[in-house]
């Protein structure tokens, strides 16, 4: 059985991709039988892979990974390749070509034995493989009724993804636009081959987070645990790849969200005292992880510490025992948000009724981001606001957050709650009569230097609740043991 794997990693089934293939086929015909009179004839689905870029105008190339829609349905390494589903409207049979590269014979020389279709075809189990430059004459003989293309508008990042180009193209009815949300939602319910894809790398992530833990001490740079988390995934995880910019933040550095940017790239020497918050997440075969872990430099918490991490651990707990089947996202977040006022309150820094808090949006303050997001072949995975979903909600404590869908089985997602002291927002909830008047101001400005807390899981809600993948210490006691031991 065809797989990939990197070293002893686990071996990823060809089989999983020939699923994902199935599985839109049937979607796509499900949607067709309501919009279109198509009764016979082939419809054919299009794609095209992620290409190589250079590093500018260099002869330097950036490390290739494949694009994710193409991923989910093909799993091809090479940069540079079409492919195409071929649907039976009456049978629902679904047949898969996938278009490569000619690759001149001299390739060889500097890139090892150039391999032929059919090495093509039994690495990744598909229905056949043809060259790139024989798309043309493949299209013509299979003469479609409809080509569906794939373009549409992420609505994390904002950017559109345009359809391919290809020879002939006018001559054929195209649509680019039905595609995307049926493909979308496909990637939103997991099948049970990328669960323990999923489970796989969040364990490696999870093992390099334990051994950073145990390796960072005051007098540490920040990108030392940068590191040694990518050297751990890579190197016994198989995981070429992170899913994003490490975030390696320690002492006020670590209430900054996106930490360890090009402008500040987790460069700060570690200080005794301080709280550091490491977000890292390894990626094995496209497939994410996205856990934080927040713990002190020096391996034992300050009151102080146990007091803002004791009330975002709350949070945590509070919507990991809430979430399942059929549950408001939005409400999770309202409820980590409540828990969290709640423990402040309980801890001196804040006064007033709760309730009257989180309607003004005090939250906010100290979790500026959403209660968590999508997450598979990409970090902040697609699916969050389709046409047939709820749209983002307008309440300033709440427009941050990546989807507001009501949580199904089979959906993968970050529990992430959080409680930062930011200079800006601290300034602007004090300058603010109807929140300031639930602040103690004194207890509020001493922590002005903290920091911040998150706690990060990646989770597969269930009918019946969550299985958490990010397997790390999460109490005090946990994290004190474990930063003690060898």
């Amino acid at each position: 059985m065809a797989a990939f794997q990197m070293g002893s990693g686990y071996a990823v089934p060809m089989t999983l991709f020939k699923n994902n293939r199935d599985r839109v086929s049937k979607a796509l015909l499900r949607q067709l039988s309501k919009n279109l009179k198509f009764d016979s004839g082939n419809l054919l689905v299009l794609l095209e892979g992620g290409k190589d870029q250079s590093l500018y105008n260099t002869d330097v190339d950036y490390v290739f990974r494949q694009e994710s829609y193409f991923q989910y349905l093909f799993g091809a390494k090479e940069p540079g390749c079409y492919g195409i589903l071929t649907i039976d409207v009456r049978t629902g049979g679904v047949s898969s070509i996938l278009f490569v590269p000619r690759l001149p014979e001299e390739y060889s020389t500097w890139m090892g034995e150039l391999l032929t279709p059919e090495e093509f075809k039994a690495m990744y189990e598909v229905d056949a493989v043809y060259y790139l430059d024989e798309l043309t004459d493949y299209l013509e003989k299979a003469a479609p009724k409809l080509i569906l293309t794939l373009s549409g508008t992420n609505s994390d990042s904002g950017l559109t993804m345009q359809p391919p180009e290809f020879d002939g193209k006018e001559k054929y009815v195209t649509d680019c636009d039905l595609l995307y949300p049926i493909l979308s939602e496909c990637r939103v319910i997991k099948s049970a081959e990328e669960i323990e894809v999923l489970r796989y790398v969040a364990k490696v992530s999870s093992d390099a987070h334990i051994k950073v833990m145990k390796f960072i001490r005051p007098g540490k740079m920040e990108f030392e645990g940068e590191s040694l988390f990518l050297h751990h995934s890579y190197s016994v995880g198989g995981c070429r790849h992170a899913s994003y910019t490490c975030i390696c933040g320690s002492g006020t550095n670590s209430s900054i969200l996106h930490y360890g940017h090009a402008g500040a790239p987790n460069s700060r020497p570690i200080q005794d005292g301080e709280m550091c918050l490491f977000d890292m997440g390894a990626n094995y075969c496209g497939y994410a992880a996205d856990i934080t872990c927040t713990f002190p430099a020096n391996g034992k918490f300050t009151d102080d510490q146990k007091f803002i991490y004791n009330a975002v651990l709350d949070a945590r707990n509070a919507v990991s025992e809430t979430a399942r089947d059929g549950v408001s996202w939005v409400d999770m977040h309202k409820l980590a948000g409540k828990v969290l006022l709640q423990r402040l309150k309980e801890g001196g820094m804040l006064k007033g009724d709760v309730d009257e808090m989180l309607e003004a949006g005090l939250s906010a303050v100290f979790q500026p981001h959403g209660l968590g997001h999508l997450i598979g072949l990409d970090v902040h995975d697609v699916g969050g606001y389709l046409p047939t979903e709820p749209k983002r909600p307008n309440e300033p404590w709440l427009c941050k957050l990546r989807f507001a869908r009501v949580l199904k089985a089979g959906m993968y997602v970050t529990i992430e709650p959080g409680c930062y002291f930011i200079k800006r927002l601290m300034d602007g909830a004090l300058a603010n009569p109807e929140l300031r008047k639930f602040i103690n101001v004194d207890v509020f400005n001493r922590f002005r230097n903290f920091g911040g807390v998150r706690i990060e899981d990646d989770v597969l809600i269930t009918q019946n609740g969550i299985e958490n993948f990010a397997i790390v210490p999460r109490t005090v006691e946990e994290i004190e043991a474990t930063m003690s031991s060898e």
